[in-house]
């Protein structure tokens, strides 16, 4: 069995034909293969199992609620409130991936988001809630909102926020 996360399962809808990078994480008790979408997923995912306490169920969690860029930009700029929405991740899990992570992320650079950092945080959050509240899916709903935010003045408000990615959803 191949485990996948939810980010890889969204590109896959409606291709009949893939390539996925592995990673083979053996243990005492079995071996398990995980598929990734991209190279910088399997980076991350193998950088995130180093960190002690997650295992490569919880580095699947954490990959499938968020983008990869978002991930290395809450690690970069020590956002630990972002880690602690995935379930099964505290204080201190967040702090420790923050610490073991931050210098490695930093030295392979690439794409980094900061949208969902800072004082975004709090208006995604709420944008978020309140659109999974209306039924939307979560994953469709925090892509659409990174892209919105990206775009977006400095300004938008919460309302604002909410009307413009219910356009695009609706697109």
């Amino acid at each position: 069995m191949l485990h996948i996360s939810l980010n890889t399962y969204t590109r896959l809808d409606g291709q009949s034909r893939v390539r996925l990078m592995t990673h083979l994480y053996i243990k005492e008790d079995g071996h398990s293969l995980y598929g990734f979408w991209t190279e910088e997923e399997r980076s991350l995912f193998r950088h995130l199992i180093s960190v002690s306490g997650i295992g490569p169920n919880t580095a699947q969690l954490i990959l499938s609620g968020m983008q990869v860029s978002e991930i290395r930009g809450a690690i970069v700029s020590g956002d630990a409130d972002t880690f602690k929405r995935v379930k099964g991740i505290g204080a201190k899990t967040a702090q420790r991936i923050i610490i073991d992570l931050k210098d490695k992320v930093e030295k392979e650079g690439g794409e980094i988001s900061l949208i969902s950092t800072g004082k975004h945080n709090t208006l995604r959050d709420e944008a978020l809630s309140a659109l999974v509240a209306l039924g939307f899916q979560k994953l469709a709903v925090s892509r659409t909102l990174d892209k919105v935010m990206k775009n977006a003045a400095e300004d938008m408000s919460l309302e604002m926020l909410i009307k413009t990615v219910l356009k695009e959803l609706s697109a």
